[in-house]
């Protein structure tokens, strides 16, 4: 008996396990985040950091009621959350939990890309002077400290309704993180490009300026001439037609790519020719 394979496969054993663990894991926490279930989370963890604290310091009456409540509290976890934990019976039935993840990112990124069309058409058409710009993977931080905090979920209407003139935010940009308005009123450093036009204003300037030194995405409808520009790796595309805009932000803000079919949707589709 060879025990030097028997002891390599044990501890490949223990690898796998630990990291399959560690996978259901992460899927658990991706699939409940955002939903009240995060916070019963927290509430465990609290839990069981009291009753490790109490019994290192031999806090008796507390471990013992730390105990009672992990003991019992798992049956009224059960009985509460009865409608999430079928919901995600069914959706481990179905096949997709694995999914599920991807699909709302890139949902919110269509989100995203239609609220910022929508509302600078409308802009645009009204001549309402905007400037939008959207965060990736160089931070922005630093220039969204310069504005008014919103932290609000991304809607057109909102969009709008910040750059509407001679109101308290319309002076300034909107910067947007994740699927959040993180600021707006927000000053961007200016382009000191000596190609760029005379005729281009401020907005204008700002938007090349921040898509000089970082990776964003910024959108600018004229207020003058109620044209749309955008900006990004150090470059201006000016008077972008709708179609050319939800081009541009599509390759550049859906990162979620399309999910390659399964020999078995091969089948259900029959021979192909």
């Amino acid at each position: 008996m060879d025990f030097s394979n028997m002891s390599i496969m044990h501890y490949l054993a223990n690898i796998v396990d630990i990291l399959v663990v560690w996978f259901v894991i992460y899927k658990v926490i991706k699939l409940i985040r955002g939903t009240k279930a995060v916070q019963l989370l927290k509430g465990i963890f609290i839990i069981i950091a009291v009753k490790l604290l109490s019994g290192f310091f031999g806090l008796q009456t507390v471990e013992w009621i730390t105990d009672q409540m992990l003991t019992w509290g798992f049956l009224a976890i059960i009985i509460i959350f009865q409608p999430e934990l079928r919901r995600a019976l069914e959706t481990l039935g179905r096949g997709n939990i694995f999914t599920r993840y991807g699909s709302r990112i890139e949902r919110e990124q269509h989100h995203l890309i239609e609220s910022i069309e929508k509302s600078t058409q409308y802009m645009a058409k009204r001549r309402i002077g905007a400037l939008i710009s959207v965060a990736r993977d160089t931070g922005m931080d630093d220039y969204i400290e310069t504005g008014i905090p919103l932290n609000a979920k991304i809607s057109s209407q909102l969009l709008i309704n910040i750059f509407i003139p001679n109101t308290p935010l319309h002076d300034g940009a909107v910067i947007i993180k994740g699927n959040e308005i993180a600021s707006a009123a927000s000053y961007l450093p200016l382009s000191d490009s000596p190609f760029l036009s005379k005729e281009l204003g401020t907005r204008h300037r700002a938007a090349l300026g921040i898509s000089e030194v970082t990776d964003s995405i910024t959108i600018v409808v004229s207020e003058e001439t109620g044209g749309i520009s955008l900006t990004k790796g150090g470059e201006l595309f000016r008077d972008v037609s709708e179609e050319e805009l939800h081009k541009i932000l599509l390759k550049e803000l859906v990162t979620v790519t399309a999910k390659k079919p399964s020999i078995f949707s091969k089948w259900k589709g029959g021979k192909s020719e």
